[in-house]
This record gives C-alpha cells, sequence and structure tokens, in this order.
C-alpha cells in the first residue's frame, strides 16, 4: 500500500450531511439509490450509493453520513453522482454498511 503524507490527506474534503431523500436506481448496473444529501452550507449534494442489501430508502432519509465532496462530479448511467458517501464491507461484497457519526453533528462540519 502507497504511503500518503498528511498534505495528501488534508487534499480530500470529507465533510457529514444529512440524507433527505433517496430513489430507486433502476438504471445503475449494480442495485443502487439516487441518495441527495444535506450539507448545511455547502448545500444538498446528489450521489448513486450502493446501500440496497443493509438499508431501504425509508430507513436512509434523515441518516447521518460521511463523504467525500471534492471528487469531480461522476456520470451514472442518467445520473450525475456529486460526492462519495463513505461505507465499508458487510458480510459480503454487496453489503455496504455506511460510516457515520454516533452523535448529531453540524451538517457540513469537515473530517480532520
Amino acid at each position: 500500500m502507497d504511503k500518503i503524507d498528511y498534505q495528501d490527506f488534508h487534499k480530500v474534503d470529507i465533510r457529514v450531511g444529512r440524507i433527505v431523500d433517496a430513489q430507486d436506481f433502476p438504471k445503475a448496473r449494480k442495485p443502487a439509490y439516487k441518495v441527495w444529501v444535506d450539507f448545511g452550507e455547502l448545500g444538498i449534494k446528489k450521489s448513486s450509493a450502493q446501500l440496497t442489501v443493509r438499508y431501504s430508502k425509508e430507513d436512509l432519509i434523515g441518516q447521518l453520513v460521511i463523504a467525500v465532496v471534492n471528487f469531480p462530479p461522476k456520470q451514472i448511467a442518467d445520473f450525475q453522482s456529486e460526492i462519495l458517501i463513505v461505507g465499508v464491507p458487510g458480510a459480503n461484497a454487496d453489503d455496504v454498511v455506511l460510516v457515520r457519526p454516533d452523535f448529531e453533528v453540524l451538517l457540513g462540519g469537515k473530517l480532520f
């Protein structure tokens, strides 16, 4: 694994947001939702998220999440994903578990 220094890590803008909407994404190659996340002063950003194994759309709404907000947008089928919501593998390869704060925090707060 390549080592990075703090300056490299500092370039990645990782923020906390709250999911405000989640919709089915039938055009995605792998099962996914279209997700909209409120980052406070940064506004609402959208993402394609492969969270369908563990989470229902209804369960996602209102959840705090951690996301990279400074990647370039990525076109996924007919949807432009603006952020990368952070997760880790669950029990199997298709099971993604969200990485998120345990407590309420300020929307848009930056990971440091």
